[in-house]
This record gives C-alpha cells, structure tokens and sequence, in this order.
C-alpha cells in the first residue's frame, strides 16, 4: 500500500451561531477573555484565538446553514478546570452540575447566550496507546 500526503491538513475553525454578536462578543471577549482576532460587524461575524483553533462567531441567519446552537460542547483546554470555573463564575458564567472527572480528565460544561454549548477541559492522564 502506498501513502499519499493527506487531503485535509487541519481545521481552520469551528462556526458558533449567534442571533446578537455585540452580546456574543462581549462574552467571549471579555467573559471567556479570547482574543479577537476579527470583528466584522457590517459582515455579521467575530473571530476569537484559543490558542489552536478559531471559534468564528456568525450571525447565522445572513449565512446559507441558519441558526442552531451546537449542542455538543467546543472542548476549551485550560491548566485547571476548578480555578477556571472558579473565576468564570465570578464572572457570571453558569455552569451545568459539577466539575465530570472521566478518569482521565475534567469537565466543566457551561454555554453562551445562544446556548451554544462549552466545555473548561484538562486532561490529567496520558492518552491510551
């Protein structure tokens, strides 16, 4: 069997709808604290830098896919969920239940004001081989 170079090299972002972008952009930009690295009102979008990958915050509805919030959570890497959550809550971040340990990470899920879902996540164990 021969290998050939991969087709798809990376994922450039993720696409999270919202029905209001000045309040989107006021959470993640000032709650979540992610750098925007494009703010195109006049366009209907935001994008926000979490180190790896680009959450790019639409108006859904001048786009052809529409507005649904995404219900499965965008996983947001930080060094310890407890002191995030933590400080996130000081910001008015509601969190869903507790912190989930899976035995190999922790979880703490939360979403934005479209209900998009989000995750704080840190894994503590090295992945299965």
């Amino acid at each position: 069997m021969t290998s050939s170079p991969s087709l798809i090299t990376g994922t450039d972002f993720v696409t999270v709808p919202t029905k209001d972008l000045d309040a989107s952009v006021a959470f993640y930009r000032d709650t979540l604290g992610l750098p925007c690295s494009v703010l195109m009102p006049d366009r209907g979008f935001a994008e926000f830098e979490t180190g790896n990958l680009t959450l790019s915050v639409v108006m859904a509805e001048r786009f052809p896919f529409g507005y649904h919030p995404n219900v499965n959570p965008i996983a947001l890497h930080v060094e310890d969920v407890e002191q995030a959550r933590a400080e996130l809550s000081a910001r008015g971040v509601e969190f869903t239940g507790e912190t989930f340990d899976t035995g190999v990470c922790h979880m703490g899920l939360f979403a934005d004001p479209d209900g998009n879902a989000l995750m704080l996540h840190h894994r503590y164990a090295p992945r299965a081989g």
